[in-house]
């Protein structure tokens, strides 16, 4: 790992470079465009903020490690930033270089006790995926069980908290973030909690194990890796090895298994938000996969988002409200989740054009291959542009949008074509058959 990563003084100062370079930056344009015409201002704000995104980008790129995986983390609340820094941080969602085998060695004879050659009967050294705070190999435990093994880089955990305040202070000062500062105060509490969550393994375990206790009484085509606890602590994470095909594989299968595929994974999600309560929201399509007979397997549950009663309950209002198209209904629920501004400021036209194409893939045979709500919608924003500051990015509505949204483009992958309408009625009942 880079000694900039490894050393909090050199990446304070590395920070401390970006936001003194992006503040000159933002007062420059400011002068520079100070007599321009609105128009004019506008392209040079858009310029400006793209100019940002990509040097926050390539700044938490290099570092590496816990100030990569707060950008990461951020970059999945992207509702708070605008587009042009939104598209450069998610460059940041994947991959990272691997660390030397030598350190990750180390890192699991201290954290499970033991030589590595007493701990398992073979341990790949090459890993398979790295990421920004940890990598995955692959091993054989001594009765000969087929695991994966997650390790977490040394030293990121202590990092975390330090690196989150530097990236919030840059961002604040340059002026990118679009929420009042209350509000942005529950944002960074919420992202604080997430990061503190994947940093403990321990928590993805028990996350893991409360999903696969779930999904096996429901369905038991939906599959959820074992945790193996004798060879996991809190930076090491264990797990059987369940294989299964990537989504691009899975989209050339038969059009009946890519529909079964399609209805479990929006089954599962759903029963998770509704039912569950706590839900995997990182729809990431590297985070599935796919099996001929049906099977749907999912990975990675340090990211989880624990949802109150209360919340439930309003966005199963909210959902009825739409299939009633009751706007007046609409606007209290979004009220109620912090996700309006101002009721009674955006059109009712609009309204019902927005609800037939937010509830189109849901109620209607949709070919998802097609994507026609998708490209209506694209249509929409035109029209609704000058009523966007009506709605809020809410932290309690944030996490929830993303993974269906993020399952929406996991359908349109498998081109799933089929009325899922049963789905979504046995997901939240209309009120008229409860």
């Amino acid at each position: 790992m880079a000694k900039t990563t490894r050393t909090p003084g050199r990446r304070f100062m590395k920070l401390a470079s970006m936001t003194a370079s992006i503040a000159t930056k933002t007062v420059s344009n400011s002068i520079r465009n100070f007599n321009a015409d609105e128009e004019q201002k506008n392209a040079a704000r858009s310029q400006l903020f793209q100019d940002i995104g990509i040097q926050i980008a390539d700044t938490l790129g290099e570092m590496k490690g816990a100030v990569m995986k707060v950008g990461q983390i951020a970059s999945q609340y992207k509702d708070i930033f605008p587009p042009e820094v939104s598209r450069a941080i998610a460059k940041l969602q994947r991959q990272a270089p691997a660390m030397p085998f030598a350190e990750i060695k180390k890192q699991l004879e201290k954290e499970l006790g033991k030589p590595l050659d007493q701990i398992f009967k073979h341990f790949d050294e090459q890993p398979f995926a790295a990421a920004s705070i940890g990598q995955v190999h692959k091993a054989t435990l001594p009765h000969g069980e087929q695991v994966v093994v997650k390790v977490q880089y040394p030293g990121v955990d202590e990092a975390c908290e330090s690196d989150l305040k530097q990236v919030r202070l840059a961002l604040r000062l340059m002026g990118v973030l679009k929420v009042d500062r209350k509000l942005q105060d529950r944002l960074f509490q919420e992202i604080q909690t997430s990061l503190d969550n994947e940093l403990n393994y321990q928590i993805e375990a028990q996350n893991l194990e409360v999903a696969r206790t779930f999904h096996e009484k429901l369905d038991s085509k939906i599959i959820i890796p074992k945790v193996y606890p004798d060879y996991s602590s809190r930076h090491i994470l264990t797990l059987s090895l369940e294989a299964g095909d990537s989504i691009e594989t899975a989209s050339t299968w038969p059009q009946q298994t890519r529909n079964e595929l399609g209805r479990r994974l929006l089954r599962a999600i759903g029963q998770e938000i509704f039912y569950l309560k706590r839900f995997h929201c990182d729809p990431h399509p590297g985070n599935f996969a796919f099996r001929e007979d049906g099977c749907v397997i999912i990975y990675d549950y340090g990211g989880v988002k624990v949802l109150s009663n209360e919340i439930v309950h309003h966005f199963k209002q909210l959902i009825q409200a739409s299939r009633r198209q009751d706007i007046s209904e609409i606007e209290q629920q979004l009220n109620a989740l912090h996700a309006i501004a101002e009721q009674g400021k955006f059109p009712e036209p609009l309204y019902q054009a927005w609800l037939e194409v937010l509830m189109r893939p849901l109620t209607t045979q949709y070919d998802f291959a097609e994507n026609s709500a998708h490209h209506d919608g694209m249509e929409l924003v035109k029209s609704s542009l000058k009523y966007w500051d009506v709605f809020k990015p809410s932290p309690d509505t944030l996490m929830v949008n993303r993974t269906i949204s993020g399952h929406y483009w996991n359908l349109i992958h498998l081109k799933v074509n089929d009325n899922l309408n049963d789905v979504f009625e046995e997901l939240v009942p209309s009120p008229h058959i409860q």
